[in-house]
């Protein structure tokens, strides 16, 4: 025998296999209600699996969130005027190149919130923020300033006009 013959034997076995399975499953899905319940059982233990799962990195997420907030507070901010100007380039212009390539969404937000903590008028800065920062780094940006107590920019959807415009956080 040659060998493209056997191939061809072989080929055409699975592929009968796989259609008498594909018509076999379809009786039993159609026809054997043990089966339909095996089925429906085994989508929602799936569908809870993927929901845990889910919950789990939403608290891993957290915590590195909370981690980099607490380590960008303890290494400090520049003091003097300049160095707050250049530290805040530096960082909007890394925080721009890593939301760009969405390599690390919590890294380019870390870059954006160190930007915000050096700003004198943070409020402003979130409006700009708003419309140029992408939706998951801005989400995540978000979380950010919520566990600096120091930092006070209200919330993100928030007006100019509420709240006080003291206590801008500005180290």
């Amino acid at each position: 025998m040659r060998t493209s013959t056997v191939v061809s034997i072989t080929v055409g076995t699975a592929v009968t296999g796989l259609l008498a399975y594909a018509v076999y499953f379809d009786y039993q899905r159609r026809n054997n209600p043990e089966f339909r319940k095996a089925l429906k059982r085994d989508a929602r233990r799936q569908a809870r699996l993927a929901k845990e799962e889910n919950e789990a990195q939403g608290k891993r997420q957290k915590e590195e969130i909370r981690s980099a907030v607490q380590e960008a507070l303890d290494e400090g901010f520049p003091s003097d005027i300049e160095e707050k100007e250049a530290f805040f380039l530096q960082q909007i212009s890394q925080g721009e190149t890593m939301a760009n390539d969405g390599s690390d969404p919590i890294a380019a937000a870390l870059c954006f919130y160190k930007g915000l903590k050096v700003y004198p008028e943070p409020r402003s800065l979130i409006g700009i923020y708003d419309n140029t920062v992408p939706k998951n780094v801005l989400e995540i940006l978000a979380q950010m300033v919520s566990y600096d107590k120091n930092l006070n920019v209200g919330s993100f959807g928030e007006s100019k006009e509420s709240g006080s415009e003291s206590g801008h956080g500005v180290e």
